[in-house]
């Protein structure tokens, strides 16, 4: 059984402050796909909306950020009132939390062993660790099965 299912794609965010990264699950829940990077500062949910559409998406999954004792700190809380955000404007959508820990870490050390130069690795990393944030999930899920 697959985690998307039939009824559409899921949409993954990592939310920072200066860049969002997204990636998209394919349509049997299997696998991530980066997507795209967003500009936080700017109508960066106009965007969203493009790719929920482009994607036929039914769920977001945004990355929690937690302390390595899995405590929530600031970080985790600004999180949580762009969630509150985008369910306002997002109202059908389902919203899912995931544990973000290490995603653009391992990104980085991903994008090194490929190789990436590092003006490449900044354009990619935030989708990429958004990429890693919802093949996570989906693995989680998938076992739970």
């Amino acid at each position: 059984m697959s985690v998307a299912g039939d009824s559409g794609r899921i949409i993954a965010l990592d939310i920072g402050k200066v860049r969002i990264g997204v990636a998209a699950s394919d349509p049997t829940g299997m696998f991530a796909t980066p997507v795209a990077v967003l500009k936080a500062n700017g109508n960066w949910m106009d965007d969203l909306a493009g790719i929920i559409e482009e994607y036929g998406a039914v769920k977001l999954l945004v990355g929690l950020p937690r302390r390595t004792d899995g405590s929530e700190g600031p970080e985790a809380k600004s999180v949580r009132r762009v969630i509150s955000r985008l369910s306002d404007r997002f109202p059908d959508m389902e919203i899912l939390t995931w544990d973000e820990r290490f995603t653009t870490v391992i990104a980085a050390s991903a994008l090194l062993e490929a190789d990436v130069s590092r003006t490449g690795r900044k354009g990619r990393i935030d989708k990429v660790a958004a990429s890693i944030l919802l093949q996570s999930y989906l693995d989680a899920n998938r076992e739970a099965d």
